[in-house]
Parts: C-alpha cells; sequence; structure tokens
C-alpha cells in the first residue's frame, strides 16, 4: 500500500469521527428548530427566543457544522486525489471523477501548504 494511500484511509478514519461530532451537531440543531418553532408557535418574538438560547446558537451550530465538514472534506479530496494519481489516474481522469478541472486537480496534488486553503 502506498503512503498516499495511507494518508487518504487515515483521512477516512477522521472523517468518520467528524460526522459522528457532526450528527450530534445536527441533533442539536433539530432540537432547537423544534423549540424555536413552539415558542413562536405560543405567541413568543424571535427577540425573546433567540437570546434566550443556550449558547452555542443555532447559527453558530451551522457555522461549526460548515466549517468542520469543510475542512475534513478538503483532506478527504485531496488525499484520495493524490492517492488515485500514485496508482496511475491522470489529472484528467481524476478531475472527470470528482467533477472539476484539471487545474484543480492540480492544486489537489501540490503538498497542502502550496493550497491556498
Amino acid at each position: 500500500m502506498s503512503e498516499e494511500t495511507r494518508r487518504f484511509l487515515a483521512a477516512l478514519d477522521e472523517l468518520d469521527e467528524a460526522l459522528d461530532e457532526l450528527s450530534g451537531m445536527h441533533a442539536r440543531m433539530k432540537q432547537r428548530i423544534t423549540e424555536i418553532r413552539s415558542a413562536q408557535a405560543a405567541g413568543r418574538q424571535l427577540a425573546e427566543i433567540v437570546p434566550a438560547e443556550d449558547p452555542p446558537l443555532l447559527v453558530q451550530l451551522l457555522t461549526q457544522s460548515a466549517d468542520l465538514l469543510h475542512s475534513y472534506g478538503t483532506t478527504v479530496r485531496r488525499t484520495e486525489a493524490q492517492a488515485l494519481h500514485s496508482e496511475g489516474m491522470t489529472m484528467e481522469q481524476i478531475g472527470k471523477l470528482f467533477g472539476v478541472t484539471r487545474q484543480r486537480v492540480s492544486t489537489l496534488l501540490r503538498p497542502s501548504g502550496d493550497m491556498g486553503e
């Protein structure tokens, strides 16, 4: 097994753990949605409901969730592209598979410090 494949599998393990964390965040968000709707149906104003939420607020959970998924998604995309390339796939083939341009694949294949992400 190549080093690139090992890094990709490690990135999958980390993503799997992050998805568990995201499941908890999503459950809290769904609970908040229910609470907000119930309070609104009871006649309370949002200006009263939202400040009374226990932190993190719904909007903060959304941001944290998106940031977490983006971070791990970037690592998985990069390491998967590198593993596929190390096994002989061309940048054009990887781009077609990922639905991105060859130039984007070229960026993914660079060392992580050179990607500007």
